[in-house]
């Protein structure tokens, strides 16, 4: 468990500095773009694709970090309306579940990858598996996160102790 849970703290480190890089990119080339069709009257043919494919990375590698930190949505309403046994028979089954669709992301993910290996961007001509890679890589990520999870909550493993 403890490869596991540092397996997963890389995986974060990474997928939280992947995140700044490309909201820093956005940041800088989104108003560059408005900077160029407002006062320029000019636009860069790249600049709009960079920006998409940013956001791509951003969400995903975001999405990874968030789910870690407890950010996605959940409904606890039910969780608290029913005894706690049923409770955590529906905990258990959600994180099953999640598994199940990590899993099947992660490898359709993998399979448009891999379909538009040889498809190239109209503007920066870049091999259009570079964007797509975002996919398997954030669902990975997720999904390795949710089998942590898993364990801590089948009691097979105790939550890693943070650095406060």
């Amino acid at each position: 468990m403890k490869a596991l849970q540092g397996i997963n703290e890389l995986l974060l480190t990474v997928a939280g500095w992947g995140t700044i890089f490309f909201m820093g990119v956005i940041s800088i080339v989104i108003p560059y773009e408005v900077f160029g069709r407002y006062v320029i009257k000019s636009m860069s043919i790249w600049s709009g694709e960079v920006s998409t494919f940013s956001l791509a990375w951003a969400t995903m590698l975001g999405g990874a970090v968030g789910l870690k930190k407890g950010y996605q949505v959940s409904m606890t309403a039910v969780l608290d309306a029913v005894p706690p046994s049923v409770s955590k028979a529906l905990k258990g089954a959600g994180l099953l579940f999640m598994l199940v669709f990590l899993a099947a992301m992660t490898w359709y993910g993998g399979l448009q990858t891999l379909i538009n290996i040889e498809q190239t961007s109209p503007a920066m001509g870049i091999k259009m598996c570079f964007p797509y890679a975002c996919l398997p890589i954030g669902f990975f990520v997720m999904f390795m996160l949710t089998i942590e999870e898993l364990l801590i909550f089948l009691g097979v493993a105790a939550p890693k102790e943070s650095a406060a």
